[in-house]
């Protein structure tokens, strides 16, 4: 019929389930069976990033990765969890984090 709008299907969804959705990361992050980090880890300095994260891969008997691939994974999960609210200067230091994170692996560098 001209004039009329079709619904959606099923009901609509409900606050929780949107927020549930919403927050994945959040859930991943507090129960997640990936490696555990030390509180505070990413408030650090670069260089001390780099040694937490590595220490924790290494020490986890959770990961299904090399541990180098585990310690690169989390730092990035970290800066795209954070997204545009972290800080420019907290970014830089993510990013300086994983240099110093392929140097502690003996990997080479992605700098330009």
């Amino acid at each position: 019929m001209p004039g009329t709008t079709k619904k959606p299907h099923g009901p609509a969804p409900s606050r929780k389930h949107t927020a549930k959705r919403r927050y994945w990361s959040r859930e991943v992050t507090e129960h997640s069976d990936a490696m555990t980090l030390e509180e505070q880890v990413f408030k650090r300095s670069p260089k001390e990033i780099a040694r937490s994260v590595k220490h924790s891969a290494e020490q986890s008997h959770r990961r299904k990765a090399s541990p180098f691939q585990s310690a690169m994974s989390m730092l990035s999960f970290y800066g795209n969890r954070a997204g545009r609210s972290l800080p420019a200067s907290r970014r830089r230091a993510l990013q300086e984090a994983k240099e110093e994170l392929r140097k502690l692996y003996h990997r080479p560098s992605k700098a330009p």
